[in-house]
């Protein structure tokens, strides 16, 4: 549902970051692939795609987001479906697939420079984004975008209660804060059921884990844009 936003009553702006300032997802990709490739001749593609989201999902509450548990889920995942017979040299392979992820070239998407530059001298900006706490501060120090944020929020899940927390630590009111991200199950719907204001961004990719059903946003009042340049004109107060 598309809504107005009030930008008089508006005090910070958060932005997602992996997706919405940066390519992310992509890169993820890649390394699945490479990954799937390396186990193609234990058993078939679709049985390892299966196996290893199922694996992510176990282990989302023990090594949170981010590249680090994604590795970790690959391992697993090879050691299970090799019955353990996966070789020490496989594995290697594995940990340094797994390592591009930590120190890809950052690649900022079309339209966030001018965003950032626009707005971060008319508002307090945020970057809030969950995974891991290192791998998130070396993407944001990559990226060379960290001088508009006055503020940086790591967290472990983005949930209602996690914004809730934001919103209250920053002495902020629901309407005076807004959420700008590429995910809805992430950025855009628990940033609603608190009563705050949200702009959907859509990526090209987007993680199964991320995904949500139709239904889920009848009722649900936000803002959505096909591009982050489109925020300007309805956010800039110049």
């Amino acid at each position: 549902m598309q809504v107005g936003i009030t930008t008089s009553s508006l005090k910070l702006i958060a932005f997602d970051a992996d997706d919405t300032l940066w390519v992310n997802e992509p890169m993820y990709v890649n390394v699945q692939q490479q990954f799937r490739t390396l186990l193609m001749h234990h058993v078939s593609e679709e049985t390892i795609g299966a196996r290893f989201y199922e694996a992510q999902m176990r282990n989302l509450r023990l090594f949170g987001y981010g590249a680090k548990g994604f590795m970790l889920s690959m391992i697993e995942t090879a050691i299970e479906l090799t019955e353990g017979t996966i070789t020490g040299s496989e594995i290697q392979q594995i940990i340094d697939i797994g390592k591009e992820l930590l120190a890809f070239p950052i690649d900022i998407l079309d339209g966030v420079q001018d965003v950032l530059e626009t707005l971060s001298g008319q508002y307090d900006l945020m970057v809030l984004t969950k995974g891991d706490l290192l791998d998130q501060e070396s993407k944001i120090a990559r990226s060379g975008l960290g001088h508009y944020f006055k503020y940086v929020e790591i967290v472990s899940e983005k949930n209602e209660p996690a914004y809730q927390r934001i919103i209250q630590r920053y002495g902020l009111q629901p309407e005076e804060f807004l959420m700008i991200g590429n995910s809805l199950r992430s950025d855009i719907l628990p940033v609603v059921h608190v009563g705050a204001n949200a702009i959907h961004v859509p990526y090209s990719v987007t993680w199964a884990h991320e995904q949500v059903e139709k239904e889920q946003l009848e009722g649900k009042a936000f803002l959505a844009f096909e591009r982050i340049a489109d925020v300007i004109p309805v956010l800039s107060r110049n």
